[in-house]
């Protein structure tokens, strides 16, 4: 399920050629060339989600391409996204080309011809997607333009892809198998989103797509809000443009309600801090405050009941094991 792979422990003349072998046994086969492949540098992290693979990796500069002969001895079609962390990415595939820099994202397929580098001043850096082609519920002419394009990675669900993307591979050893297929159907539910949204095709995603998309797009909203005394199911559901009722069905649906929601991860947000050595310095009046609470008392007792201590009594409890 997870692998990682560094060249530090190989002679210098074997790196590159191992990393070459590498990417074609376990992302996809290319042509891979360096100017840098006598001091060549590379580590990455695999992690399988069931039929989606997702790698982050770091390495010295690069071209690649992928030839038609390639394509006809690796049948399988994939879409492969790029998000870019360090260095630039340029693409070239079905007459288009683009550059793209940190944070945002390049999509290409696996069964046309590609030329692409990565470059920067020592070292590159991403993390890669690959999804079976089949498993993106998107007309195949359609996605197929957005190929060899620059795809937003700072805001709307391009944000929100990006730190999916961040986040699950800085956890990747963390996983239980049983967590990999619903990881998986997120990442193939946000991919989906973000090239709809590119196309204006919204009404072509299917419905329980559109509507998990939306759910992590709220989380999301919420875990950025928490801090907000005034967060409400109104400024919820104005925020995401659909009506408080609708919003009460996405939550019901996850056995849940907002204001639960809400409560679990401002305490939640608390207790961490209470129990961090960095924030021992902090009344705990402040702590709650910096989540939502502004009173303490209502605090105290939500604490307690979700706990089983008052505030005082876990942070107590917690600085004697520290």
């Amino acid at each position: 399920m997870y692998q990682t792979l560094s060249l530090s422990d190989l002679p210098a003349r074997d790196r590159f050629p191992f990393w070459r072998e590498t990417v074609a046994s376990t992302v996809v086969p290319l042509d891979i060339t360096s100017d840098h492949a006598d001091k060549f540098e590379a580590t990455m992290h695999l992690l399988n989600l069931g039929a989606v693979q997702v790698s982050a990796h770091t390495h010295s500069p690069i071209h690649v391409c992928r030839t038609a002969k390639m394509i006809r001895q690796s049948i399988p079609e994939h879409y492969q996204l790029t998000l870019v962390r360090r260095g630039t990415v340029t693409a070239a595939q079905a007459g288009r080309d683009t550059k793209v820099g940190p944070g945002d994202l390049v999509l290409h397929d696996t069964w046309r011809p590609l030329h692409g580098t990565h470059a920067g001043h020592d070292r590159v850096g991403g993390i890669q997607v690959m999804v079976p082609r089949e498993l993106i519920p998107l007309r195949l002419d359609r996605a197929g333009r957005l190929c060899a394009t620059r795809l937003m990675g700072r805001e709307g669900v391009g944000a929100l892809l990006r730190q999916f993307l961040t986040q699950v591979t800085r956890n990747a050893d963390i996983y239980r198998p049983a967590d990999v297929t619903r990881l998986g159907g997120v990442c193939i539910d946000l991919l989906t989103a973000l090239l709809a949204h590119h196309l204006e095709t919204e009404c072509t995603v299917p419905h329980e797509s559109r509507q998990r998309t939306l759910l992590l797009r709220i989380h999301a909203h919420i875990e950025r809000s928490l801090g907000d005394p005034q967060l409400s199911l109104d400024t919820i559901a104005a925020a995401h443009h659909i009506s408080v009722r609708s919003l009460h069905r996405l939550f019901a649906a996850q056995g849940t309600t907002v204001s639960e929601w809400i409560r679990t991860r401002r305490l939640e947000q608390c207790r961490r801090e209470l129990a961090s050595a960095d924030h021992r310095h902090l009344p705990i009046r402040a702590i709650a405050a910096r989540w939502g609470y502004n009173h303490p008392g209502n605090f105290t007792r939500a604490f307690r009941t979700a706990y089983g201590l008052s505030p005082d009594e876990y942070r107590r409890h917690r600085t004697l094991y520290q």
